[in-house]
């Protein structure tokens, strides 16, 4: 996806201070977008990756925001109108997990879980919406392999029945905002290279986890012109895994 030669397209990733968002940040840098490196609390972190990009002559910025709290994601909109003026591309990458078992899970872990994933999705793009030109978009939430799945989940509830919600909230604005020629779809990878509680490849019907290069060769179709069409889908990159 393209903008004018003059304005770059504006790409915001949340949760991009570490792991596959820092690396979609700098790939999608080098692929011509001012990146914006939205992190909630590793700052140390999330500079360091604006001064990496910024050495090889991309844009880069980072933006904290709690995404759970709609006051704090209105204002890391409201600076981004104002910097850049736009919204090309959103991508809803942060989501917390915390590896615990169902009778051990407090209620801090179930609203963890929840927050960091589906509704940090749903503010982010009720929020953002003003932001994309007449030209349209493109929304990639990251969702999970196993997000189609109705079926017992015995380790951190809240963060799978949020990923379930993802899948869900792609679907129910697919419809809507094709009218504004904006694309909503959802990546659902299964185990990635840094997962926490990573199998022995032994288990995994593929033999590896997921890369990093090929979430981004997912994303870099989503976002090309030939996908114009395509919203509401989830595509599942997960080797076999969860089928």
């Amino acid at each position: 996806m393209t903008s004018s030669p003059s304005l770059p397209p504006v790409a915001l990733i949340t949760g991009a201070s570490q792991g596959l968002g820092a690396f979609l940040a700098s790939e999608l840098a080098q692929d011509g977008y001012q990146v914006l490196i939205h992190y909630r609390r590793h700052r140390n972190r999330a500079l360091h990756l604006v001064t990496r990009i910024r050495g090889t002559g991309a844009r880069a910025a980072a933006l904290r925001a709690d995404l759970a709290k709609p006051a704090e994601v209105e204002r890391m909109m409201a600076k981004i109108k104002k910097q850049y003026g736009r919204l090309n591309l959103l991508i809803n990458n942060a989501g917390t997990y915390r590896p615990t078992p169902l009778l051990r899970t407090s209620s801090a872990d179930w609203q963890s879980g929840l927050d960091g994933t589906a509704t940090a999705t749903f503010h982010m793009i009720q929020s953002s919406l003003r932001l994309f030109p007449r030209t349209g978009g493109r929304i990639i939430n990251l969702g999970d392999s196993a997000c189609e799945r109705l079926s017992a989940r015995q380790m951190a509830p809240g963060y799978h029945l949020g990923k379930i919600g993802v899948l869900l909230l792609t679907r129910s604005f697919a419809p809507h905002l094709i009218r504004k020629k904006i694309t909503v779809n959802c990546i659902s990878p299964g185990y990635l290279e840094n997962s926490i509680q990573l199998p022995k490849p032994s288990r995994l019907p593929g033999g590896r986890p997921v890369s990093f290069l090929e979430v981004l060769a997912a994303i870099r179709y989503l976002i090309s012109a030939e996908a114009s069409q395509i919203t509401g889908t989830n595509l599942i990159l997960s080797g076999g895994w969860n089928l």
